[in-house]
Parts: structure tokens; C-alpha cells; sequence
């Protein structure tokens, strides 16, 4: 199968495939649309099976990221960059570097950012070979705490804004007493479990690291489930924070929660699983809309803001979401469908 008949390609502009021999570098970037102005997306290092299982996930996330851009009303477009190897294990400066390199030769169309697996020091050391990267450096933080440039606090906080916009529409309910399984607690989904610790939830939770489910146990009270089970327990919110297409033909009925509401990027494996959850009655927060605080702090690190700004472009998710529940209501249409209709509107406009 070629590129341009892959499943997962949507009228990509550039998709690059870089290898490089002596680091050990293996990498993919996959530029989606800039009409709206550069892209910019993460950078994920995963220890995926091949490298089609890598392209699938760089086309679906960089496409993801011109929606998230063009749903948080950012002059950016859509990419992303993932890494073949285990962060654990195969991660070394010499790999960092020559991602550097590569970044640097598409000459500023795709600019890096931290994802899955890489840290604010990874993208530091690509930036000794590339201006081409961001996040590497903040003027401040949402809540006013020190900034090192980690997006995933302000998209941690986006997320629980939108969760709760989704659990006052779908449950006229506020967060406490209410029980959300948690899919994966890395450096977005710990802080959301905090979030939603502090203001009375009960959490279930999942993770393929150990000692993640053992702090969330003694910090938060969690109980911990198997991973193939977290989409199935009883709760009123499930939050996948891992990776995508967790919500699947596999899973999708056994899903028990209400709302779903989470970090994890192409949460529906299928577009037709929208429609799936709405005929279930499942409320589904579109992810490129309520995982955007982490683009949206970084846009704002780039520009001349503050740290109330930011505060309230990220609480702006709820506002957003509430509107997009509601017009999918008015017009009786799955919620992922009217934010795709929104996006497109906007990023589309150019053509």
C-alpha cells in the first residue's frame, strides 16, 4: 500500500521518513495542513511493533493537530514527529541530536514540542541542531508556579475544565462523589488524577508502569484495575490518557461511563464510533478539543502574554466544549462530527 491510499492519510502536505545509522534513529514527520500557519506538534518516542504501525500513529496525530489548533483559535497548523524505540531504554543524546537535524531540514514548516516519551530535555538537546522547537523555555505557568516549559500541566488543567463542562451537561452534576477511571497516568494523566482528587472524585485507574499506579494509590486512594479492563469498570467518567483508538469495536460496548473525557490523542479508532456513542448515550469530549491546553501554553510562550492570559484561553476549553454539546443536541448529530464540521470550517478556509 502506498502512502496516498494509507487509512490513515487525510490530504497530508509532507510526510518525511528519516533514518539515521549510526545514532540508531529511526523517526517520521508528518506535516497535515498549514494554513493556518506552521505546524506544530509533539514529539512522541514509542516502542511501536513496525514502522506501519509509526506511520499510522504520525498521520492520525498530526491531523489531530491541525483540528486542535484550529479548535483552540491558534494561527498554527498540524504535526507531529514520532520516534521508533523504547524512551525507557533506547532513548541517548546522539538519537536527540539527529532529530535535530532532521527537524532542521524541512527548514521551519514543522516545529517541535515535548509528547509521550520525550521530555523539556530531549527537545533542549534537539535544539542544539535546530531553532525549530518550542517549549524549551517559559516566562510562566498558568497557575502562576515555576515554568521549565512542560506543557502537560496546562493540558492536564484543560482537560479537567473540559471533563467538567462534559459532566454538567451529560449528569447536571459537579466532580465530587462522581468515580472516573483514569487510562494511563504519565505526565497528563497523574496531573489530571490530582485535579480530580483534590476536588472529591474517586478514581480508578490503569497504567503499564508500576510504580505510576503505586503513587497514585497512596497519594489519591485509587484503585488499581488491569489494563484491559479500565474501559469496562463501573464509573460515571472514563478518561483514556494513553495512547489512541482506545475506543474501539472491541470496547466500545463494554464501556459503562456516561461522559468520556480525556488526554489521549484519536481516542475513536473509527470516525463512525462517534455516532456509536451517541445511539449509546455516551457523552464523548472530541480529544483535539479538550487535550489543547498544551498547544495553547505553548503558543502563548511565543508570543508577548501572561499568565492570567493563558489561564483563560485554557479555561476557554469548557466554554468550548459546551457549545459543541449543545449544538450536537440542536442538531441531533455525534459531538466528534459538529467539532469536525467547526475545525474544517477554519483550517479548510485557506484553500
Amino acid at each position: 500500500m502506498s502512502l496516498f491510499e494509507h487509512k490513515a492519510y487525510n490530504q497530508h502536505e509532507h510526510v518525511a521518513f528519516f533514518q539515521h545509522k549510526k545514532s540508531g534513529l529511526k523517526a517520521i514527520i508528518a506535516i497535515h495542513n498549514t494554513n493556518l500557519g506552521p505546524a506544530l506538534g509533539g514529539c512522541r518516542m514509542w516502542p511501536y511493533m513496525n514502522s506501519a504501525e509509526a506511520l499510522t500513529d504520525v498521520l492520525r496525530l498530526s491531523k489531530g493537530m491541525s483540528y486542535k489548533a484550529a479548535m483552540a483559535n491558534l494561527k498554527l497548523g498540524g504535526g507531529k514527529s514520532v520516534i521508533i524505540g523504547d524512551p525507557r531504554q533506547d532513548k541517548s543524546n546522539d538519537i536527540m541530536l539527529a532529530m535535530g537535524d532532521f527537524i532542521q531540514s524541512l527548514s521551519g514548516k514543522y516545529i517541535c514540542a515535548e509528547d509521550s516519551g520525550i521530555s523539556v530535555d530531549n527537545i533542549k538537546v534537539m535544539g542544539q541542531r535546530t531553532q525549530y522547537v518550542s517549549g524549551i523555555e517559559a516566562k510562566f505557568r498558568y497557575d502562576g508556579g515555576p515554568a521549565d516549559g512542560n506543557p502537560a500541566p496546562s493540558t492536564a488543567y484543560g482537560v479537567f475544565m473540559g471533563l467538567k463542562a462534559a459532566v454538567r451537561h451529560k449528569l447536571q452534576s459537579d466532580i465530587h462523589g462522581l468515580t472516573v477511571a483514569i487510562q494511563g497516568l504519565g505526565h497528563v494523566g497523574y496531573r489530571l488524577a490530582e485535579h480530580l482528587h483534590n476536588e472529591g472524585a474517586k478514581l480508578i485507574v490503569t497504567d503499564i508502569f508500576p510504580d505510576n499506579l503505586d503513587k497514585a494509590v497512596t497519594q489519591f486512594g485509587a484503585t488499581v484495575v488491569k489494563p484491559d479492563q479500565i474501559h469496562a469498570v463501573q464509573a460515571d467518567v472514563f478518561a483514556p490518557c494513553a495512547l489512541g483508538a482506545s475506543i474501539n469495536d472491541d470496547s466500545i460496548d463494554d464501556i459503562k461511563a456516561r461522559v468520556i473525557a480525556g488526554a489521549a490523542n484519536n481516542q475513536l479508532a473509527e470516525e463512525h464510533h462517534g455516532d456509536r456513542l451517541k445511539d449509546k448515550g455516551i457523552l464523548y469530549a472530541p480529544d483535539y478539543v479538550i487535550n489543547a491546553g498544551g498547544v495553547i501554553d505553548i503558543y502563548h510562550q511565543r508570543m508577548d502574554s501572561s499568565a492570567a492570559k493563558l489561564r483563560d484561553h485554557i479555561e476557554g476549553i469548557g466554554e468550548t466544549l459546551s457549545g459543541i454539546f449543545k449544538r450536537a443536541d440542536d442538531e441531533n448529530k455525534a459531538t466528534s462530527t459538529i467539532a469536525n464540521i467547526i475545525a474544517e470550517e477554519r483550517f479548510l478556509s485557506g484553500y
